[in-house]
């Protein structure tokens, strides 16, 4: 997921956070099942893969 999201970065601008959960038993607790996983806004928006367009339909809301 990663790799599709840093070169949307570039082209689009947003921020991107990338956070290990290693070694953090609240956050491993919190989201080990669940990996990949992609917030916007601290919002739980894509699971396992990234769907380019609803992200970009997603991102573009946010932003409007």
């Amino acid at each position: 997921m990663v790799a599709q999201l840093r070169p949307l970065r570039d082209e689009l601008g947003f921020e991107l956070d990338e956070i290990g959960i290693d070694g953090d038993p609240d956050l491993e607790a919190r989201y080990r099942e669940w990996l990949p996983v992609l917030e916007l806004d601290g919002e739980r928006a894509f699971v396992y893969y990234l769907d380019e367009q609803a992200f970009r339909r997603r991102l573009a809301r946010l932003s409007g």
